[in-house]
């Protein structure tokens, strides 16, 4: 099934609290780091409007093509990467895209991939075992459960899936071998467990671990964090949006390391590590769908939206200031002036970049 028939279901989550946490602006320049079917970018580009610019990345190139369609209102103020958001700062060198006013991490599959892709991300349809966002990937999902010793299959699904019994499952999937549809792996994994107990179905832990490590999410996850603090412009957002622990906890960690003066091991008589604080936390508790929003698309119960502000440190504001001529304050959010960003470009790529 070709994705673009599936555009009219596909509903971006906690966009209202999205737009308020990017803190969206006319004239303001974003980045969707995951643009799936558009819907963010969408709502972005109408409340930064007139003038807004977006940057949308998605490793999937079915998305891009829906994006684009969707998006084709703001063909002139929007840029469309088929790109991994683990390339992020050198997609943003490369099309003179920074410093930004907000960035955006949604985590999730979208509706538009779990939907009858034909990949394999949902037990709900039979596909091959695929899983790839993008099908430059070498790797499969079924590579991988074909392929691997028990004990690293085992392994892999406790981690990525914090699944229970992962040795059970391992130790039926190796003897079911080849396994090639989700039908397949989803009935494998229910003899394993001994069918259903509750809500979650008894294969939906590891059909997520396999997804994490077909595309590495975590890993990318932890490089794109990294590269956000050099293209956020000073008072500019971050705001990503999880759907599993093990995603939340990688963001919560960074966010909270990074807005800490001092990161030295507890109990350090003094600070020998010279980090200091690039972020404030805009929202120390998670912020999660309404129950109105959960009712009318189920699949946002377990989003988890958190956001960081950027701040400058004291070097950082003293090359500024410099660059920019001023005093030695920069009052009533002065970088967000869509005239400065020319200015504060240089400043960054000095700066940030070498």
């Amino acid at each position: 099934m070709n994705l673009t028939m599936l555009i009219p279901t596909h509903i971006p989550v906690l966009v209202n609290e999205i737009l308020e946490a990017l803190a969206v602006q006319p004239g303001g320049r974003y980045i969707d780091c995951t643009l799936g079917a558009g819907g963010h970018a969408a709502a972005i580009l109408e409340r930064s409007s007139p003038g807004g610019q977006l940057l949308g990345i998605d490793a999937d190139p079915e998305a891009i093509k829906i994006a684009r369609a969707r998006l084709e209102a703001y063909s002139g103020s929007s840029l469309l990467i088929n790109e991994n958001f683990a390339n992020l700062q050198t997609i943003c060198i490369k099309y003179d895209f920074f410093p930004v006013h907000g960035i955006l991490l949604d985590l999730g599959l979208s509706s538009l991939q779990l939907n009858g892709s034909g990949r394999g991300f949902s037990f709900q349809h039979d596909a091959p075992l695929d899983m790839r966002l993008s099908p430059n990937q070498e790797v499969t999902a079924a590579d991988i459960i074909n392929t691997v010793s028990e004990a690293e299959l085992a392994h892999l699904i406790r981690e990525y899936g914090e699944e229970g019994h992962s040795w059970q499952i391992a130790h039926h999937i190796v003897n079911q071998r080849p396994i090639k549809t989700t039908l397949q792996l989803a009935q494998t994994i229910e003899q394993a467990t001994g069918g259903r107990r509750g809500r979650l179905h008894p294969a939906t832990k590891t059909f997520q671990a396999l997804r994490i490590a077909v595309n590495h999410e975590l890993e990318h996850l932890e490089a794109a964090l990294k590269q956000t603090i050099d293209l956020l412009g000073f008072e500019g957002r971050l705001v990503v949006i999880s759907y599993h622990s093990l995603e939340d906890r990688i963001v919560k960690q960074f966010m909270r390391q990074e807005s800490r003066n001092c990161i030295c091991p507890p109990g350090t008589p003094t600070c020998v590590c010279r980090h200091t604080a690039s972020l404030r936390l805009i929202n120390k508790k998670v912020t999660s769908p309404s129950l109105t929003e959960i009712q009318l698309n189920p699949r946002s119960r377990s989003a988890k939206l958190r956001a960081a502000e950027r701040i400058a440190n004291q070097d950082e504001l003293h090359i500024t200031v410099e660059e920019l001529g001023g005093s030695t304050e920069i009052k009533d959010n002065g970088w967000r002036r869509p005239a400065l960003l020319k200015k504060l470009r240089r400043t960054f790529l000095s700066a940030q970049f070498g």
